[in-house]
Formats: C-alpha cells, sequence, structure tokens
C-alpha cells in the first residue's frame, strides 16, 4: 500500500514564506512524476508545479518565480519552498506521486491527504 504524507503547511504573513513536505511510503517500484496542486475554497483543484524523473520541472504561471518544486529521490519526498507568499495563494495543497507500485503493474496517481496553507496578516 502506498501513502504520501504532506507536511509544513499553517498561518504566514503576505509576503512569507513556507516550505512543504510530501514524503511517499510503502510499496514503491518506480516514481515518475511528483507534483503539487492547491484547491482554494469553491474552486477546482489545479496543478501548480511538477517533477519529472529526468529533472524536467513545469510550473503554473501564477508561481512562477515565486515557488520552486525539488524531489529527494532517495528519500521519495518532494518539496514546494513557497516565497512572496499572497493572500490568493490560500488552499489546502495537496501531492501527488505518479508511481509503479510493484514491476509489472500499472502507473498509478496517488494523493495526499492535504495541508492548510492559509496567507493573511
Amino acid at each position: 500500500q502506498v501513502q504520501l504524507v504532506e507536511s509544513g503547511g499553517g498561518l504566514v504573513q503576505p509576503g512569507g514564506s513556507l516550505r512543504l513536505s510530501c514524503a511517499a511510503s510503502g510499496s514503491i517500484f518506480s516514481i515518475y512524476v511528483m507534483a503539487w496542486y492547491r484547491q482554494a475554497p469553491g474552486k477546482q483543484r489545479e496543478l501548480i508545479a511538477r517533477i519529472f524523473t529526468g529533472g524536467s520541472i513545469i510550473y503554473e504561471d501564477s508561481v512562477k518565480g515565486r515557488f520552486t518544486i525539488s524531489r529527494d529521490s532517495a528519500r521519495n519526498t518532494v518539496y514546494l519552498q513557497m516565497g512572496s507568499l499572497r493572500p490568493e495563494d490560500t488552499a489546502v495543497y495537496y501531492c501527488s506521486a505518479d508511481l509503479r507500485p510493484r514491476a509489472g503493474e500499472s502507473v498509478g496517481r496517488y494523493w495526499g491527504q492535504g495541508t492548510q496553507v492559509t496567507v493573511s496578516s
């Protein structure tokens, strides 16, 4: 069984920084993509950053230059360093991993439980 656990959310003032972590554990044969999504109240979940096994990274336009995604492959962990935070960044942040649990099995997308980030003075 695969489990993704996020940590690092909280309350921060506008202009501040936070670092989110997401560790994948359990039966993991190979991870191909790790990503961060967020969902603000009343809005759909949106993809904000992805990092691929080869190192390629894609950001959603609203976070470019402010957020940095990184990955520790040895620990099956993905990070999101968030800076210059704005009130509109307030949301529940979710991590995901596209991975193959065991050799020969299909690749599936697995999700963390989410962590709340609130940007407010």
